[in-house]
């Protein structure tokens, strides 16, 4: 069963440590496989579903609020209606193939560039630069980016040269912040589904999440994970001090050996990468059916498990719910531009494994309850009520 996961648990380690080692990577091949049916983007649906979500989970995503609890809806609803959309503006399976872009000095022994921009869509992370400088090294293509909070306060210069190009803030949002984005083209939403209040750690780990949210295949440039490397070094800029590349080496090593990702550095360069040990999909399938039957076990479940068996709460609202977002105060540059482009994609012009998979989910958007854990999720089915 899975021989590259057996492999990768190590042929001396004694049978009940293999065994062991092998359930942990059921786990997160289950874990991961969740990703795919996740929305990680903030909703005025999962505020509204979520129990106290206006009250005790909006609070937390205000910054400089002078509360911890959203006692005043309507000043909270003022202050994240410019990045709250409605419903999900993002859908599992929208892009087929999708390049996560991280800012390791790596890239410039590369000249990945054209390969990044032949992707349906790219992902990158807070200030880095896209110009004919760096161009044949991380390629021109801008999509997505996802940013701290620091970085965010910078967003003007940072989508300079781009209308399209989507910003995630990861954590939370403010007065100046939306003063910003009033001012720009662009799409700008909140990341759903962080540790609170931890730092910025994590970046290029949920840029891999949020692509996962939206994309079959998912290939990693610029994160170094080569051997080698004493510092983690920026493509753009000087050394930066604070993070150690061991730190998330292995674990993307991990996640590429599960089928999650598909890893392009230097070295790699120098060969030609076939992929024919990576996980096939059927693997994954029959994995993720014994990881299900596995937890099943464990809790004692008797209901059949699926992909709603970590439902801890569930809520109806109608296909047609809610406004875009923005405000009515923005400028005249954000309400004649196209920024609620994403919001109002009809159903019709996804791509057709996009409108497959929503079938086959019941058009249900499923949402983190807190953090990383993924045992407890908002559901939010779309119907309309019966008249």
């Amino acid at each position: 069963m899975m021989s590259v996961k057996l492999s990768y648990c190590g042929n001396r380690l004694v049978h009940s440590s293999r065994l062991t080692c092998l359930l942990l990577l059921l786990v997160l091949i289950l874990i991961w496989s969740q990703y795919r049916n996740m929305t990680t983007v903030l909703t005025r649906e999962y505020l509204d579903v979520r129990p106290d979500g206006w009250l005790d989970y909006a609070a937390k995503r205000i910054a400089q609020l002078g509360a911890d609890k959203c006692y005043n809806h309507t000043l909270c609803d003022e202050l994240l209606s410019i990045l709250l959309p409605a419903k999900p503006p993002f859908h599992p399976r929208q892009f087929a193939t999708c390049a996560v872009v991280g800012n390791s000095g790596d890239l410039l022994k590369t000249e990945f560039g054209q390969e990044i921009d032949a992707h349906d869509a790219v992902f990158r992370d807070n200030e880095a630069p896209v110009n004919k400088k760096y161009a044949k090294h991380v390629g021109l293509k801008r999509d997505f980016r996802l940013v701290v909070r620091g970085a965010a306060r910078n967003m003007a210069p940072i989508l300079k040269g781009s209308s399209d190009e989507a910003l995630i803030i990861k954590s939370l949002t403010h007065k100046e912040i939306n003063a910003v984005i009033k001012e720009l083209p662009n799409p700008v939403y909140l990341f759903q589904g962080i540790v609170l209040r931890r730092g910025a750690k994590g970046t290029g780990m949920k840029s891999i999440e949020l692509a996962l949210s939206m994309c079959d295949i998912v290939d990693m440039y610029g994160f170094t994970v080569d051997p080698g490397y004493t510092e983690w070094t920026r493509y753009f800029s000087a050394p930066r001090k604070g993070h150690n590349p061991l730190q998330g080496r292995a674990y993307y090593q991990l996640l590429e050996c599960l089928g999650v990702i598909r890893i392009h550095s230097p070295m790699r360069a120098q060969r030609v990468e076939d992929w024919s040990d990576i996980p096939s999909k059927e693997e994954i399938r029959r994995a993720h059916t014994i990881a299900f039957r596995l937890k099943k076990h464990e809790t004692g479940q008797l209901a059949e498990l699926g992909p709603f068996s970590n439902c801890k709460v569930w809520g109806t609202v109608d296909p047609d719910y809610g406004p875009v977002s923005g405000t009515s105060d923005m400028s005249e540059t954000r309400k004649n531009s196209n920024y609620s482009k994403w919001e109002l994609l009809p159903f019709e012009k996804l791509r057709r494994e996009a409108q497959e998979h929503h079938i086959q989910m019941g058009g249900v958007s499923l949402y983190k309850m807190d953090g990383n854990k993924l045992d407890d999720l908002v559901c939010v089915r779309h119907q309309r009520s019966s008249s």
